[in-house]
């Protein structure tokens, strides 16, 4: 759908014998506007006939960290211990959150389920993820807490230097509240996750919904991937770097075939794909299938912002995933979807888009 198509779409949800007259004037085009939206939509198969019946879409359904990410990029190098001058900018990120923005972007039905606190940062993440098109109606609210934060110091070069998160919100998660969005769970194609969700929701969710639909999660850092070890034979895809494989798999990687010898050893355990972030290298992809792919792009000759990379590039796997495109395809999707991610100064490109990634394909494949 186009923007103003899902516009519709959602007002036609809510209000289903709404007249065309009355769409207009809510969102201040010309009755023959919506008319012709509404042919469209009819031609792709989102309303199936008069009275606007809707054929309810697949959707991809995030449960993880949602927080307000604020980044400072200094102008030249770092001097610790000192103030240092540069550029600041705020935006909504959080992993889950961030994959789920890039995917709403693509073009994609999205849902997520975060916990936030009740202050004005809340207010900052809900008003974004809906600008987005995010369907954010599922989330739980801890009152008297604040929302998860995440502070990064960006080099010069755009790198990071150093970063802070308090996520501590996200821990009050649990599977009572997530049993009351059972059907909204139940009902999702592919379920995406992160490991800064507390152990007994990343267990709950496989163990209840890991049959029904294949879930994807991202490790998020060394310390959380501990976590995805008892389970990462139920997992279907996990997107790790190389210290995170590491950790999961207990292999030091120091050559191709430890890096292959990693991957090897969790798809043994049950894991289905694994695609390992090689950073500047591109990305290493196995399967249980024995099919192997190790990839890359011509890097930017400039970083703007690291941040939001890796979530780019999951977005980019569960899109081609939802559209069944091959596996070759698909890396070249998400390895471009990463470098849109960090030439732009905020965490999400304002443009991401399916005819963007084939763009940077064009100019960046070797």
């Amino acid at each position: 759908m186009t923007q103003r198509e899902r516009q519709i779409y959602e007002i036609i949800r809510a209000i289903p014998m709404i007249e065309q007259s009355e769409i207009a004037q809510k969102l201040g085009i010309t009755r023959s506007s919506v008319a012709v939206h509404i042919a469209n939509l009819q031609k792709k198969g989102y309303i199936l006939g008069r009275g606007y019946l809707l054929k309810e879409q697949e959707y991809i359904l995030g449960i993880g960290a949602a927080n307000v990410d604020i980044h400072g990029k200094s102008k030249k190098g770092i001097q610790l211990r000192d103030s240092n001058p540069g550029k600041m900018n705020s935006s909504a990120g959080g992993v889950t959150r961030n994959v789920s923005e890039n995917l709403a972007r693509l073009g994609a039905m999205v849902k997520l389920i975060t916990a936030l606190g009740d202050d004005t940062y809340a207010e900052q993440i809900r008003s974004e993820c809906a600008a987005a098109g995010i369907d954010f109606s599922h989330s739980m609210v801890v009152e008297r807490h604040p929302s998860s934060t995440y502070i990064s110091i960006l080099d010069e070069n755009g790198d990071m230097y150093v970063a802070m998160s308090d996520m501590s919100v996200l821990q009050q998660m649990n599977m009572d509240y997530l049993k009351g969005k059972g059907g909204i769970i139940g009902g999702a194609k592919y379920i995406t996750m992160d490991a800064g969700l507390p152990e007994a929701v990343l267990e709950g969710i496989l163990d209840i919904y890991g049959k029904q639909a294949p879930i994807f999660v991202d490790p998020v850092s060394c310390t959380y991937a501990e976590k995805l070890k008892p389970i990462i034979g139920r997992i279907d895809t996990i997107k790790p770097n190389k210290l995170e494989t590491e950790v999961i798999s207990g292999i030091k990687i120091e050559s191709e075939a430890d890096l292959e010898r990693a991957a090897d050893a969790l798809l043994e355990k049950g894991l289905k794909h694994i695609y390992i972030s090689l950073g500047m290298d591109g990305c290493f992809y196995m399967n249980r299938d024995g099919v192997k792919i190790k990839r890359s792009l011509r890097p930017l000759e400039r970083m703007e912002n690291a941040t939001g990379g890796g979530d780019a590039f999951m977005a980019a796997v569960l899109y081609a995933r939802l559209h069944d495109v091959d596996v070759s395809h698909t890396i070249d999707l998400a390895l471009a979807a990463g470098i849109a991610a960090i030439s732009y100064k905020t965490t999400i490109h304002p443009n991401m888009s399916i005819a963007l990634l084939e763009k940077i394909l064009e100019e960046r494949k070797r």
